[in-house]
This record gives structure tokens, sequence and C-alpha cells, in this order.
């Protein structure tokens, strides 16, 4: 390796040391053990990549993109990352791994029988041969079965990089695999593969949508109501009998677009109170950005929801689920707490009660958007009904681990 190289793999931190000890080897004087580290973990970091990364990649990008960007790679950017995770910030990207495989494997239900597949947007063509599931979920926004597989992507993209980087850095990845054992839907479209999450007996919490349109906050003890109760419904056609009533499938999708939100929102707390954890500066670089890609998730379905309690969907019932025009029959009052069109979090209590109210994720404490209140919330929310204890208590673990760790502790 060349030194220009060397000092670009090695960061400008461990370069001094490099620096010193070649000064004393030109010298014939001994070169101790922190030198060897800092050159063995530059050349291992570097052919782990060419190994790993740049095989993968060859499979999606064109030979001109590969060689410019594997030489960026190489020298700016992978070569950031300096020996192994601390225990904490492994901790902290394994449960995030943990809970993106979740999400993955929910949103892949949803992709199955609710989303656009390979075919163009309805932009493309205009009218479409869509499902009565699609087309229901369509009546909330034209574009829900594109969301709904962007969103897919997406998560499926969080978990493989999260595995991958927790690899590349030394720990070990996230394999749920021998969970994977659910019966899903049987309606046309599941492949019918075994699932890790249940989307057929849900009890969904709705409380997020007053939440966000309160000025209060939980990590000062407020509490919420329901906006819609949700008891143990489907959020997908179980089978294809379930798309021959037209109240009965649009039902299901104001449930899904419900449980996207609950979902996401979850999922933007969890990466704001992870990230206040982690100790290196590039995992902290992750935990913001995969928690903003969250963020954006959780606005587009603020959105989506809303649009399923007023017109013309809403109102509309199946089988004692009521879904109400939230303008004209508020479920709560005031009716601000669940006005539909008001997608932005409203301001609220933040860090001290005698500052001004601001708009914020909220919760962000460990007590209520951490990794063991998120295990307890999706357990909660019927998502893994049918699952074995032993899951349970695998997730439990990786959620105890992850909320132990501490900054000021690594």
């Amino acid at each position: 390796m060349s030194l220009p190289m060397l000092r670009r793999t090695c960061g400008m931190r461990n370069w001094v040391i490099v620096e010193k000890k070649l000064a004393k080897e030109k010298n014939g004087e001994a070169v101790d053990n922190q030198f060897n580290s800092v050159l063995n973990g530059a050349i291992g970091r570097r052919s782990f990549m060419k190994r790993l990364g740049m095989a993968g990649a060859a499979t999606a990008l064109p030979a001109g993109v590969l060689l410019t960007s594997q030489t960026r790679a190489n020298a700016n950017d992978i070569v950031r990352s300096s020996g192994r995770l601390s225990r904490g910030d492994a901790a902290i990207l394994r449960f995030l791994a943990a809970a993106e495989l979740i999400e993955a494997d929910l949103w892949t239900q949803y992709a199955e029988l609710g989303g656009i597949g390979d075919d163009p947007p309805v932009e493309v063509v205009p009218n479409p041969q869509l499902n009565a599931y699609q087309s229901a979920l369509s009546n909330l926004d034209s574009d829900g079965p594109q969301y709904i597989t962007s969103n897919t992507l997406d998560e499926v993209s969080h978990a493989t990089f999260l595995n991958a980087y927790l690899q590349f850095r030394g720990a070990e990845p996230v394999n749920f695999d021998e969970f994977r054992t659910l019966e899903g839907s049987q309606a046309t479209g599941s492949t019918g593969i075994g699932r890790l999450t249940n989307l057929m007996h849900l009890d969904v919490d709705t409380s997020w949508f007053v939440r966000y349109r309160s000025s209060t906050n939980p990590d000062f003890s407020a509490t919420y109501p329901q906006a819609v109760e949700i008891d143990d419904r489907t959020a997908i056609p179980i089978t294809d009998a379930d798309f021959n009533d037209a109240n009965h499938i649009q039902v299901i999708a104001n449930t899904a677009a419900f449980h996207f939100g609950y979902i996401e929102q979850g999922g933007s707390s969890l990466y704001a109170a992870m990230s206040q954890k982690v100790t290196d500066p590039e995992v902290l670089e992750i935990t913001l950005g995969i928690g903003g890609d969250e963020i954006a998730h959780f606005l587009e379905w603020v959105d989506f929801a809303g649009n399923g309690v007023q017109p013309p969907v809403a109102p509309v019932t199946d089988s004692g689920l009521n879904f109400p025009d939230f303008f004209n029959n508020p479920s709560l009052q005031p009716a601000s707490l669940v006005q539909p069109s008001l997608i932005f979090p409203v301001p609220c209590e933040f860090i001290n009660s005698n500052l001004p109210h601001v708009s914020v994720m909220r919760p962000l404490s460990d007590r209520f958007g951490g990794a063991v209140a998120t295990i307890a919330s999706f357990t909660a929310d019927g998502l893994f009904f049918g699952q074995s204890k032993k899951f349970l208590d695998t997730l439990q673990t990786l959620a105890e681990e992850a909320d132990a760790a501490r900054r000021d502790a690594q």
C-alpha cells in the first residue's frame, strides 16, 4: 500500500502513530504493537470491503460507476470506520437490525397484497388493474400502492445495511430465519412464505394520531385516548373472500392506514432515543440517517390515515369497527385532537416545562421510545400473535442490551 493511501486509510488520528513508528523503523528501532495494530487494521478493512461490499455493488451498478465508487469508497468513505464497535454501540445496532427485520417482514406482507409491485405508477398508467385491497388503499391516496412498495424497499435496505455494517465492524449480525414460522394471508398475491409477524389479529394503538395533535408530551407523563378503537382486526385480506364487500375491504385498508402510522412513529422515536446513546460518530451518522427516513415515512402515513376519517371515504363501518368522519363527527373533543388534515406535529413541552413549546418528535426517552418500550408496544399490538416464547425472549434480550447502552459508560 502506498503511503498516501495508507494515510487516507488510517485516518489523521492514527496517522500520527504511523509516522512516529515509521521514523523509528527507519532508524533501526523496534516497532511496537500499537503500530502493527493500526497498520493491520487499515489493510484489513480495505481488503474486507473489497471482498464484501464491492462484489454486491457489481450486480447493481454500471462498470464505470463501480470503478469510481470503489476508488472513492476505498480512499475516503469506508476507511473512516476504525476497529470493532463498542459493546453499547453494537447492542444498539443489533436491536435496530432486529427492529428493521420485523418491519421488513410486515411491510413485505403489505406490499405483496397492496403494493404496486413491478407495475408503473398511476401517473404513467392512469387506470391500472387493481385488486379490491389496492383500490381501497387508493381511495386514501391514489399513490398508496406506490408508497407501500417504496416503504417496503426502504425497510429491507435498512435491515440489510445494518447487518452488513455489524459484520464489517466485527459484530454479530441478527438472523431471525428460524422464527419465520407464522402463516400469513392466503389471498391471491401472497407468496405464502413463513412470516415473523402477524397482521391479522391487530390491536392497533391509534393514540399516536392524538399525540401529535396535542401540545403535551409523553416524556412529561402525558397520556392519550384512542382516536379509533381497533381491536383484534386484520389489516390485510386473509382470503379472496375479503375482496368481495366494498365496506369490508375499505375498513381493512383503513385499519392498515392507522397501523402504518403506528409502526413508523415508533421507528421515528426509537432512532431518536438510540441516537442519544451512541459513542462512535459513524454509528451516530447511521442512526440519524436511517432515523430521518423513518420520520419521512411517518409523515406520509399521518396524511394517509387522516384520509380514512374524512369524506369521501368516511364514515365507513364493518362488523362493529367504525371509522367516522372526523370533520363532522369527531371522536374526541376538542375536535382539533383528531383534525384529519393536520399532519405536522403541534408544538409541545420539551426539555423543561418552563421553556416555550416546540414542534418535535415525541417520545424521545427510553421509558416510552426506547428498545424495551418498542417491543412491549409491538407485542401489545398483536404483531407477534402466535410467535414462540423463544422469539419473544430473544427480542427482549436484544432490547434490554440496547437500552443498557450509555454514551458515558463506553
